[in-house]
């Protein structure tokens, strides 16, 4: 079995996924981001520092890990380079230690431009009820021109002088008139595209980054030929993944672990060990079905025992009990090999703690998780109440510390996803997580 390893969210993403990875980096040689965009964020706890990272990957922490940004992920420039600035001013080398794809696509002002113009147009026209929820970082438009390839630009592009601007421009004339009709249709204002001042604006931009860039697929397969281990991170999480997720209330890429490998160039079965990222109890921000939600003083109390507001915008995440039966399908489709269970101090002090096992939909018992969001919304949980734990758990220095109603929790984790819990995180520093097996 290969050495190389991936961290992968298995619910709607925030589960923390960036501790785990800081965590293991130390194992491994090179980290690998492969997917999403500036819409992620990593939070990363060392001591009393706080790093919240979001395109580049977690290892950079490290000063003797080399960091890959590859193929699969849309590139912000300007907040790459703020990220970048950010770490430099806290003392976090960032050099050759971090690389970015030639092949990565690149995030314009004018995809965040699109991202809050279509939200706006559906709104008005369907109602906010519709809405994806998008964080407005233009990650979806971003993929979008990937697919359609004539008005996309990818790092590479911004390399080839007058050819890019010439690019540019053409695609300023399609997106003018296509921002136009919808900003008409949203009653929404809209400034045209400035072709040469973005051409001028991004060549800048480039050049700071030059350094950085380079073809990341030749230079991972170098790695493995040397027998340097290979640690992927996920961006947001499966039941975000465009093909198997909660469609259309998901993200623009291919998030759950099978996103790796067109994501970077790395062959499937390169592989061995994927970490599926769980939280002890569900969340998720912007639209879409969520069967254990709870809009009410549970669902309250989680949110502000765990912090739960958004890493990239603030926003408060829609909170409730823990929902198996999204993990159950996102470990199978992720192919994972061990669960850590993230943030389960948050749960102690509860009387009594409910986990979905199943759902319902007209009486009848639902066996695989719905292809279609209006039938996901319809379902009813079906939960197994289990004896809450009273004491505050994030002192203690090994799983048998565990009050026995903590470990029967895990144990019925374990039981119904058919998968071993091999991490257990009780706080948000590195000595506060549990190593299980």
């Amino acid at each position: 079995m290969s050495d190389n390893a991936a961290v992968v969210g298995l619910q709607w993403g925030d589960e923390g996924k960036g501790k785990i990875v800081d965590l293991l980096t130390a194992d491994y040689d090179v980290i690998v981001r492969y997917n999403g965009g500036a819409n992620a964020g990593h939070t990363v706890v060392v001591g009393d520092e706080k790093y919240a990272l979001h395109l580049i990957p977690s290892g950079i922490i490290h000063a003797d890990k080399l960091n890959v940004i590859a193929n699969g992920v849309v590139v912000d420039p300007v907040k790459l380079l703020e990220e970048i600035d950010g770490l430099a001013t806290r003392g976090v080398e960032v050099g050759d230690n971090l690389k970015l794809s030639q092949r990565a696509h690149v995030v314009m002002p004018y995809h965040k431009t699109q991202d809050l113009l279509m939200e706006a147009a559906v709104s008005k026209s369907r109602g906010d009820g519709r809405k994806i929820g998008t964080t407005g970082r233009g990650i979806g438009p971003c993929y979008s021109d990937k697919a359609l390839r004539t008005t996309a630009i990818r790092v590479a592009d911004l390399y080839t002088g007058d050819r890019f601007r010439e690019k540019l421009r053409h695609i300023a004339a399609v997106k003018n008139a296509m921002l136009a009709s919808l900003a008409a249709m949203a009653d929404e204002e809209f400034e045209p595209i400035n072709a040469e001042l973005l051409a001028d604006q991004y060549g800048e931009y480039a050049e700071v980054l030059e350094p950085h860039v380079c073809d990341t697929t030749p230079l991972l397969h170098g790695a493995m030929a040397d027998g340097r281990k290979l640690l992927f991170e996920g961006a947001n999480a499966c039941m975000l993944d465009i093909d198997h997720g909660t469609y259309p209330y998901v993200t623009s890429s291919n998030c759950s672990s099978l996103g790796m490998y067109p994501g970077s160039g790395v062959p499937g079965g390169r592989v061995g060990r994927i970490v599926g990222i769980m939280k002890a109890y569900t969340t998720r921000v912007g639209g879409g079905p969520f069967v254990t939600e709870q809009n009410n003083a549970d669902g309250d109390r989680i949110r502000e025992r765990g912090h739960e507001y958004g890493t990239t915008t603030g926003r408060p995440r829609r909170c409730g009990w823990l929902d198996l039966m999204v993990v159950k399908y996102s470990a199978a489709i992720c192919g994972a090999t061990e669960l850590s269970v993230m943030l389960f101090d948050v749960l102690a002090g509860f009387d009594k703690l409910k986990i979905c096992v199943g759902y319902e939909l007209d009486g009848r018992r639902v066996e695989h998780m719905p292809a279609s969001a209006e039938e996901l919304e319809a379902v009813t949980p079906v939960y197994e109440e289990v004896d809450g734990f009273s004491e505050e758990i994030t002192g203690c220095k090994s799983y048998g510390e565990l009050p026995d109603a903590a470990q029967r929790y895990i144990e019925l984790i374990e039981k119904t996803v058919g998968v071993p819990v091999g991490i257990v995180s009780i706080g948000p520093e590195r000595s506060q997580t549990l190593i299980r097996r």
